[in-house]
């Protein structure tokens, strides 16, 4: 099966030293990029040398360890050239919308580059796996194509998998229909069309990729968390420049820092006295 493709769309996967998507840094990174025009496939994968410890947690499930990464570049030494190779293409992956994606947004902008996430789309393989058929990985690709994942936490096989994964739930599913949350019928959600996609694995009352910002039911952008949760961004940090400063100072994600500062000045602007 060959992909549907209105734009440039990049599988990809990392391997990290921890789970803080602020916090912890890149180890590896494998990426498959699929072209509109159906040129062939272009792979791109490096370790990646984090400038920090690896946790003893993570070394255990993807097996890269410190001298493995030694010699290897750091993020801001290939910076420039995965931002190039990422282009404008959307990004596909599994569980990548929690996890891959924001520490790739933080790694970006510790090396200087803003990887704009407002005018690509992101399609999270493990959203359509989990809602369709709850499983892991391994078991997504046992499931759809009968195969064995080998060298399972190594971010190119994992990407193979995961491209792999998608082709087999786009075959399985393209005539089934699903009920949606709130009882109607959801038509043919999983179906070769990346905006198909991209709107079944979003959850569009999230604005940004940690979920610490959401939309309300007028559509005001408020709080996800601590004590100001379900206040308008901008109006309550106009009144308490405490809590912006908080928030730019503690570990939230460069994206959740970015929108706060822009929701903040779009408020100040618009109650100018």
């Amino acid at each position: 099966m060959e992909f549907q493709l209105d734009r440039d769309i990049v599988f990809f996967d990392l391997e990290a030293t921890g789970l803080h998507v602020v916090k912890d840094k890149i180890v590896q990174i494998a990426l498959i990029k699929y072209f509109e025009d159906g040129r062939k496939p272009q792979e791109w994968v490096s370790l990646i040398n984090p400038e920090i410890e690896i946790s003893k947690d993570a070394e255990s499930v993807h097996g890269i360890s410190k001298q493995m990464v030694k010699d290897a570049p750091t993020f801001k030494d290939v910076a420039e050239e995965l931002y190039h190779f990422i282009g404008s293409s959307d990004l596909a992956g599994y569980n990548s919308n929690r996890f891959d994606i924001p520490m790739l947004i933080e790694e970006f902008a510790r090396a200087g580059y803003d990887l704009d996430m407002d005018s690509r789309r992101t399609i999270d393989v493990q959203k359509i796996f989990y809602r369709m058929e709850p499983r892991t990985l391994s078991a997504a690709l046992k499931f759809y194509c009968g195969k064995s994942l080998d060298n399972a936490h190594d971010a190119l096989a994992d990407v193979v998998a995961t491209v792999d994964v998608l082709k087999g739930q786009l075959e399985r599913y393209i005539d089934t229909d699903i009920e949606d949350p709130n009882g109607g019928i959801i038509r043919r959600p999983v179906r070769n069309d990346m905006e198909a996609l991209y709107q079944f694995t979003n959850d569009f009352r999230m604005v940004d990729a940690t979920q610490r910002l959401k939309y309300d039911r007028n559509g005001e952008i408020v709080f996800n968390f601590g004590k100001y949760v379900g206040k308008p961004v901008g109006e309550t940090l106009f009144k308490n420049p405490q809590y912006f400063k908080w928030i730019q100072e503690k570990d939230f994600s460069h994206q959740v820092k970015q929108i706060i500062k822009r929701l903040l000045e779009d408020y100040k602007q618009n109650h100018k006295s």
